[in-house]
């Protein structure tokens, strides 16, 4: 028993599919290679369980992976399908001539109602061993039972529809628990709720099925021999635990739906499928006497459950008289109908027998029942001898098919998109199908999608005359092109191309058709700059070019060129139609500073003041030095209004952007020169005064105002080149005023000043002979005096004209010598204040206690030889060097070092123990003067001031406590 369902793998039939065939290899029509390696497993695949039962097996029913069979006469076996080893085998304890009749299990597979031929009923729960008599079911043989899918659990069914052989549907409820003192019986009620009948006569109910639909709407199922029962109504929300009585009560008044069929064979089952757990069925199934009546579940049509009914009628082989169907199981795309000896599937989509497999009745005995597991989908087939178990692989594997020869195409997609060469087949033959019909556009679109020879789809639609539909293939095929395809892809750019200037022109040649043509046009030009064949288009412009040339499509050329941002031809065109403000647009649109330095020229003579503006518009972004070319061209057929434009943009250049280019300076003052002179000297003024800030050339600028005669500009342009004596003498042909404002210009030079002053003034007395005037030259140079200027006066002029200027600079030369006597007073007493001082700093002095101590080491001062300064900080000589030193430049340490040195050597000399010579003592002398000289060269270098009051320490304030060469040194001391 261990071996019941654990086994089943080994036992199965293992089919070698290892060989290929040559014949299966070959090249469709469509592109696609099949090459079938192995032999494709069959949809319905039986297996026979390795199960020897001890007893006939009278019935057997599976839920939720839980399988009960009764066996002989009073046997009852279990078998949890997870654990097919733990058996469970139940006596029910009958001592009476009572058989099973039929098995009911709950969709939770816990629940397990027994119905026995004495018109009785036990219950056993999963989890128990004891089986349990319902009271109040007896007296009546149960047919059908319908489980409550919403709350029914491991411990309560919930209300249940029970159908008994007499017609009568009862509400009943069953409960796992013990119950109370006072009801111990597991069946909580059991009411009457409604009957059925046939012909006027109570008829058995079949089956039952209870299904909820949407905001608490509840659908019953029941069905007679004949007749298929629907009961519809509403729920109260909340309401569910009361039960389905309302529901028949809401169809007392009128007779519930049916549907009724002439023939009877005595029984009847119904069969549903639901393609998700916990979710509603979504077709039915049942086999009756004319046939199985199949369709889909509709639970919003208020009217029937029922929709897209059909009848598959019985195959001669099935001859009710006979051989009746036993059973019947339905699954997503089929119907299993069980015989005797075989079971047939057919094919819901096309009522077709996709597959029969006979079993062998005097080996096994006769099919017995056909069950399937509502949660797990197996199929299980019984005899009295054997178990089967069906397996259902890839059922919809070739749905597709069906439904591409019933012309349902999206339907077949649906179930082949992972098989490509399936979907191309469903395309291709779509497409033929729309061809055929004359639905051009959606032809070529499947054709588009499949892989069919391009050459023969687009010969098609060619002798078809259909131009739009091949168009429309060319932009799908185009579409579905990888990057990589560039040779493709240049070929269907190129002819769309072509077959889009072909509409266009024969939708522009009439009028009727002018809003088609606009939306042609658009697209086209949408076409044009799709972003995804931008390359191919740049890559094969030339061509496009020549295609919209030949077509005469100037309009979309020049789109195409903008797109191809092949602006030059454009402005070209432009500028060849004489449209200059369009190409301008363009020009200031695009902004391309090579393109504005080759059409200036030609559009400044036509609009120059749109072309200044855009100039001004594109500001640094042009250099004004290569529009020169442009702006000069109005000298040979220029107008005023060209010119006054130059000058703008001159000044704009100038003012605006602050261009220092010489050329640019230079051709503006020539055109200021030339034709607006009041505006020459301004410039010049605020240009600047010296060399350094002008930015033209002084010797053009001096040559340019002396062709013209700008006497002033010309005497500025040598003011700023220095040359004051020539702007002096130039000056006083215009002002004399003028002339004065130049003679004072060398500042530094008195001379020159005063030279030019004497020019001036000799002007004044011998050109315009004006005593005054020459007596205000005196007074505006100080440099001048009346004696400089007397030999320019007539001798015939008498003193009176210099009386008062003869005085004023006698009094000046009396101050002056007033003045000099004061300072030489104050000179003599400075002197003796200094000499005064000098003596008394020979006399002054400082006291050193004997407790006195080094302000660097703090050690008695009077140990070594020391330093006293006025502030009263007091060093010893070594300490003051040591301190001193670090502060020091580098020059001055090479000079301490080198005295140090110095002073060393003439110590060594005075310590040496020989007496000395005459002329020894001579040199000794001179040693010990150099010695002397070498200790004050010392102490001025490093006891010139206080090395904590002077200007060392205020220097070294910004300098770092540690010498950053020597931190890390520092720091791994510290560590």
């Amino acid at each position: 028993m261990a071996s019941i369902l654990d086994q089943y793998e080994d036992s199965q039939n293992i089919r070698q599919h290892s060989r290929v065939s040559a014949a299966n290899i070959g090249i469709t029509h469509s592109g696609f290679v099949n090459v079938r390696l192995e032999e494709e497993k069959p949809i319905f695949n039986k297996q026979r369980i390795d199960f020897s039962p001890p007893e006939k097996i009278n019935h057997l029913t599976v839920c939720n992976n839980q399988l009960c069979m009764s066996l002989g006469k009073d046997t009852l076996l279990r078998i949890d399908l997870g654990k097919p080893d733990q058996p469970n085998q139940i006596e029910l304890g009958r001592k009476d001539d009572s058989k099973v009749h039929k098995l009911f299990l709950d969709p939770t597979g816990s629940h397990l109602v027994i119905s026995l031929t004495t018109n009785e009923c036990v219950y056993l729960n999963r989890n128990t061993q004891k089986v349990r008599s319902l009271s109040r079911w007896r007296g009546h043989l149960i047919e059908s039972i319908g489980w409550n899918k919403l709350i029914g659990s491991e411990t309560n069914t919930g209300p249940i529809l029970v159908g008994t052989s007499q017609g009568i549907i009862f509400e009943a409820e069953i409960s796992a628990s013990e119950g109370s003192l006072f009801n111990t019986n597991p069946d909580q009620y059991f009411r009457q709720v409604h009957s059925l009948e046939e012909d006027g006569k109570p008829a058995p109910v079949c089956c039952l099925e209870v299904e909820r639909g949407l905001e608490s709407k509840y659908f019953i199922v029941a069905t007679t021999r004949k007749r298929l029962f629907q009961f519809v109504g509403k729920l109260a929300e909340g309401s569910e635990q009361q039960g389905f009585s309302s529901i028949f009560a809401q169809n007392q008044d009128l007779l519930p739906s049916f549907q009724e069929f002439p023939v009877n064979m005595g029984y009847s089952e119904i069969t549903f499928y639901t393609s998700k757990l916990r979710c509603s069925p979504k077709t039915f199934a049942w086999m009756m006497g004319n046939g199985v009546l199949y369709g889909q579940l509709d639970y919003v049509r208020p009217d029937s459950l029922l929709s897209d009914v059909q009848v598959w009628e019985y195959t001669s082989d099935i001859d009710l008289n006979s051989v009746k169907p036993i059973s019947i199981v339905l699954t997503q795309f089929h119907f299993l109908l069980l015989l005797p000896d075989r079971v047939k599937s057919i094919c819901t989509l096309n009522g077709q027998v996709v597959h029969e497999e006979n079993f062998f009745p005097e080996k096994f005995g006769s099919l017995k029942k056909m069950i399937k597991d509502p949660i797990t989908g197996l199929v299980w087939i019984y005899t009295e001898k054997a178990v089967f178990r069906y397996h259902i692989q890839r059922e919809a594997r070739d749905v597709w098919q069906m439904y591409m020869n019933m012309n349902k195409f999206d339907l077949a997609k649906e179930y082949c998109k992972d098989r490509p060469e399936c979907l191309d087949m469903v395309l291709a033959k779509e497409a033929e199908h729309c061809f055929q019909n004359k639905r051009y556009l959606e032809s070529a679109k499947c054709y588009a999608l499949t892989q069919n020879y391009f050459e023969e789809i687009a010969l098609k639609f060619i002798e078809a005359k259909q131009e739009e539909a091949l168009k429309e293939f060319l932009i799908k095929k185009l579409t579905n092109l990888k990057a990589t395809e560039k040779t493709q892809i240049t070929l269907l750019v190129t002819w769309l191309t072509e077959l889009y200037l072909n509409r266009l022109g024969q939708l522009e040649v009439d009028d009727g058709k002018q809003h088609l043509f606009l939306e042609t046009r658009e697209e086209f030009r949408t076409f044009l700059k799709s972003p995804k064949h931008k390359d191919c288009f740049y890559n094969n412009r030339n061509t496009i070019y020549d295609l919209l040339a030949s077509h005469g499509d100037v309009d979309n050329m020049v789109y195409f060129s903008v797109i191809m941002q092949d602006y030059e031809r454009v402005i070209s065109h432009y500028c060849q139609h004489d449209d200059y403000s369009a190409a301008l647009d363009v020009l200031s649109k695009h902004c391309d500073d090579k393109l504005f330095y080759k059409f200036s020229p030609v559009l400044m003579q036509h609009i120059p003041k749109k072309v200044v503006d855009a100039w001004i518009q594109m500001g640094n972004r042009l250099d004004p030095k290569n529009l020169i070319p442009a702006l000069v061209n109005y000298s040979q057929m220029g107008s005023m209004q060209q010119i006054n434009e130059t000058i703008r943009y001159m000044e704009f250049c100038v003012y605006e952007l602050d261009v220092k280019d010489e050329a640019i300076h230079n051709y503006l003052l020539s055109l200021y020169a030339k034709h607006k002179p009041d505006a020459l000297l301004w410039y010049l003024e605020q240009a600047g005064t010296h060399v350094s800030d002008i930015h033209y050339d002084l010797k053009y600028a001096l040559r340019l105002c002396a062709e013209h005669g700008y006497l002033q500009a010309c005497v500025l342009v040598y003011k700023i080149m220095e040359l004051y004596e020539e702007a002096v003498d130039l000056a006083l042909q215009v002002d004399v005023d003028l002339a004065k404002s130049c003679a004072d210009l060398p500042e530094d030079d008195e001379e020159l000043r005063k030279k030019l002053w004497l020019k001036i003034a000799r002007h004044v007395v011998q050109e315009e002979k004006d005593v005054k005037k020459a007596m205000n030259c005196l007074s505006s140079c100080n440099l001048l005096k009346i004696e400089d200027i007397l030999p320019f006066f007539p001798d015939f002029v008498t003193i009176d004209h210099f009386k008062e200027a003869i005085c004023n600079s006698l009094e000046e030369y009396n101050q002056h010598i007033e003045e000099l006597k004061q300072e030489m007073e104050e000179a003599t007493e400075s002197a003796k204040r200094i000499r005064e001082d000098i003596q008394e700093m020979r006399n002054k002095y400082g006291v050193v206690e004997s407790q006195e101590k080094c302000a660097t080491c703090d050690f008695p001062l009077l140990n070594r030889p020391f330093y006293l300064f006025l502030c009263g900080h007091m060093f010893h000589y070594d300490c003051l060097l040591q301190e001193v030193i670090p502060h020091l430049s580098a020059f001055k340490q090479n000079k301490l070092e080198e005295l140090q040195k110095k002073l060393a050597a003439t110590t060594q000399t005075t310590k040496s123990r020989h007496r000395p010579k005459e002329e020894d003592t001579v040199s000794l002398g001179k040693g010990q003067g150099s010695r002397e000289q070498i200790k004050c060269d010392i102490d001025d270098i490093i006891a010139c001031e206080c090395v904590y009051c002077g200007e060392l320490m205020i220097k070294s304030i910004d300098k770092p406590f540690i010498d950053p060469q020597k931190f890390d040194q520092e720091m791994s001391s510290w560590l």
